[in-house]
């Protein structure tokens, strides 16, 4: 249900069926590797099945199905933080700026954290904006999202426009030349977070990796006075010269999503964000793996190099030994912290 899991069972002789308690705060269950699979015991009275929440790391879980109850058999790793620290988000929809097939305003979900209030003083927020784009915001657990909220961000996650999990014909609203009705449904829910309480709505922060990065640099040149700072992870410069340098394999792929270089491409040239840049007023942090294969080191490099021709506001991170995203322990220990710095320098 809207990204959270729901765990039934069916008996298929008496078609009678059963929940599992799973709790207060949504979450989800883990189907994809063979490890995760929910498994039978050998004599079907029990489920065991791997569960994650955003106050909880992912661990198994048993199933009792003659007593109806679920418990826990693995403890993984709070790293020392207290359990109580870590909160649950709330499900939201918020409007955008078109309607659906019944003709009423198309409301888009989001997952929303805000932190606990210490002052009186509003917080600001970081749209944290997915991958993909076919993909699904989904509250499982999230050490990035606990990390901002425990320094001080509300944080609101959108499953705009192309993710899925919402029926097919939702995951393509946002296909070839619909690309940037997905940008405005992350604009209007910046207008919403603007309108609610106790949120600072003049910091708002657009974040995001891979096609989420081309989300942040495509919000920062399309709604340049809405954003006041982003945060571009590996992200997409430009879809013309993604397509032409990211790895054979993908290319194909992608295009079908994105459009074709033979027949798209004035049109992939025209939303291209690096061909805006001039437009950018938001300082920007960008950050990139060398050895990328999927999105190339270059889309970031010519980005950064063309912002600061421009004598723009950008801090540029590379990591030698990373490929798409940050994987390595070392350097999320240098990379998450100067994301905070480079908050808080330009949003105090």
């Amino acid at each position: 249900m809207e990204g959270a899991s729901q765990l039934h069972l069916l008996d298929l002789e008496s078609c009678e069926s059963m929940e599992a308690d799973l709790g207060d705060v949504p979450g989800v269950i883990y189907t994809r590797g063979r490890g995760d699979t929910p498994t039978f015991s050998p004599d079907s009275r029990r489920l065991a099945f791997s569960f994650s929440s955003p106050t909880s790391p992912i661990d198994v879980y048993v199933w009792d199905l003659e007593g109806d109850h679920v418990w826990r058999v693995t403890r993984s790793s709070y790293g020392g933080l207290p359990a109580d620290s870590f909160s649950p988000p709330e499900l939201v929809h918020s409007p955008t700026f078109d309607v659906d097939k019944g003709g009423d305003t198309r409301m888009i979900p989001a997952w929303f954290y805000k932190p606990e209030a210490k002052y009186d003083e509003k917080v600001p927020v970081i749209a944290l904006v997915h991958g993909g784009p076919e993909s699904q915001a989904r509250p499982s657990f999230d050490f990035r999202i606990q990390y901002f909220l425990q320094n001080g961000y509300a944080v609101f996650i959108p499953n705009v426009r192309g993710s899925t999990g919402y029926g097919k014909a939702y995951s393509h609203l946002d296909d070839v030349r619909k690309r940037m009705d997905s940008v405005a449904d992350l604009a209007h829910g910046g207008y919403w977070l603007k309108k609610q309480p106790g949120l600072d709505g003049e910091r708002l922060v657009v974040y995001g990796g891979s096609y989420g990065g081309f989300m942040v640099l495509s919000s920062v040149t399309t709604y340049p006075d809405l954003w006041a700072c982003g945060v571009d992870i590996v992200g997409i410069s430009n879809l013309a010269t993604f397509l032409r340098n990211t790895s054979d394999y993908r290319r194909g792929h992608r295009e079908a999503e994105y459009g074709s270089l033979e027949n798209d491409l004035e049109f992939l040239e025209s939303i291209a964000p690096i061909n805006h840049i001039e437009k950018i007023d938001a300082p920007l942090m960008v950050i990139q793996g060398r050895n990328d294969p999927r999105v190339p080191f270059s889309e970031s490099e010519h980005m950064v190099e063309a912002l600061r021709e421009l004598g723009k506001q950008v801090e540029f991170l590379i990591f030698d030994d990373e490929g798409h995203g940050i994987v390595r322990l070392k350097n999320k220990m240098i990379a998450y912290p100067a994301i905070m710095k480079f908050l808080e320098k330009h949003l105090s």
